[in-house]
């Protein structure tokens, strides 16, 4: 009889190991399916974040050069309401002098 049990305990024993290795395999396909998800997914957001980055440069690229733009035409309206451009304007595009003022014109 009691060798009976010993075998009857040894079997019994036997598929607890078994049960285990199932589960413990169960358990590590799980996480290594977890960890290749996880992995996709960072090199995904790596990627994306990439692209923003380069739309980021591309755009502060962007302002720079529309701020530049702005100073440009500032000065420009400034020097449009000087008397200097008043003064140039009436030489090129009106052809006035001052009166004490003598104009050589090369020959041709």
């Amino acid at each position: 009889m009691a060798g009976i049990k010993q075998k009857s305990r040894a079997r019994k024993q036997r598929k607890r190991i078994l049960h285990h290795k199932q589960s413990i395999l169960l358990i590590s396909g799980v996480m290594l399916f977890l960890v290749v998800v996880i992995t996709v997914g960072g090199m995904s957001l790596k990627a994306k974040n990439a692209a923003y980055q380069e739309q980021q440069e591309e755009l502060q690229s962007q302002i720079d050069k529309a701020k530049e733009r702005a100073d440009e035409i500032d000065d420009l309206e400034e020097y449009v309401g000087s008397d200097s451009y008043t003064e140039e304007v009436a030489r090129e595009k009106l052809g006035l002098v001052y009166p004490d003022e003598i104009i050589l014109e090369p020959e041709n």
